[in-house]
């Protein structure tokens, strides 16, 4: 499991310490060129040296905004972002599909569940893919509750069209918790999540999800791990099984994450799941 560190040293090996020290054995790669080789390396080389897993390169750019210059500049910074996670050995460079809505980064939008956002998305996807040629690392997009992929068929049918082994699949089932059915039966959907996508999941997000304002519209807010109504017990042990790291996102504070973090691993240890 790791976490989101706010850390002022630019350092990779204090970075790494850094890690450790709050007991994460898995993290985001910092930002960095993929051309500067020598810090590519020095990354690489300080969280195996304090046995911290790479889990995830970061890569939040729209590919399907509207706007075709930006687009374009999107998806070359995407296929950076996919190179870096194959020269640093992450488990996987993840983004969204995007949006036709060109004001937000995946916003909803009455096309973002049609047959052309999808295949848009398969060409986007192929294209990173074939650009870098990974061997070591993956591609893969978050679940949203309003966008392609919304759910474990229609990202499976993703993973199909793309036909490309470096094609993976990043497991955020909160992303795509949209009503009121896979929020109460959460440990229902997120079995079912593991059950379609479990041998493509490749890195995984933590949070909860509360209800805001439960009387009017359907509008759930992320806190805290423990402090929603997520089945965590499913979620660790679904996880458990791939063997696929938990990075928790979207928190405020060090203070916050510890206490996710610690929710998580009394979970993990009522339900027997070994957690590193």
């Amino acid at each position: 499991m790791g976490a989101e560190v706010f850390f002022p040293i630019d350092d990779p090996e204090a970075l790494a310490a850094e890690h450790r020290r709050l007991g994460y054995r898995a993290a985001v790669c910092p930002d960095v060129p993929v051309e500067d080789t020598a810090r590519v390396s020095a990354i690489e080389q300080a969280f195996a040296h304090h046995e911290v897993v790479v889990a995830e390169v970061w890569a939040w750019r729209n590919l399907l905004t509207p706007d075709a210059q930006a687009r374009k500049a999107n998806l070359s910074f995407v296929t950076h972002q996919m190179a870096l996670a194959e020269a640093v050995g992450a488990r996987c460079c993840v983004d969204v599909a995007g949006s036709f809505d060109g004001a937000t980064l995946s916003g909803p939008h009455p096309e973002n569940l049609g047959r052309e956002f999808f295949d848009a998305t398969v060409e986007n996807c192929r294209s990173i893919l074939d650009a870098v040629k990974p061997t070591r690392s993956c591609f893969t997009l978050e679940m949203k509750g309003w966008n392609l992929p919304d759910g474990p068929e229609a990202y499976l049918a993703l993973v199909k069209a793309v036909d490309r082994r470096a094609f993976g699949v990043h497991m955020d089932p909160f992303n795509a918790i949209n009503s009121p059915y896979r929020y109460y039966a959460s440990g229902d959907f997120i079995r079912e999540c593991f059950r379609i996508l479990g041998p493509y999941v490749k890195s995984c997000h933590g949070k909860d999800l509360a209800w805001l304002q439960p009387e009017k519209n359907v509008v759930f807010r992320e806190t805290v791990p423990g402090r929603g109504g997520i089945d965590y017990t499913a979620y660790v042990t679904e996880i458990a099984r791939c063997g696929a790291p938990l990075i928790l996102e979207h928190l405020s504070t060090t203070v916050e994450y510890q206490e996710g973090l610690a929710y998580i691993r009394r979970t993990a240890d009522r339900a027997g799941v070994p957690v590193a």
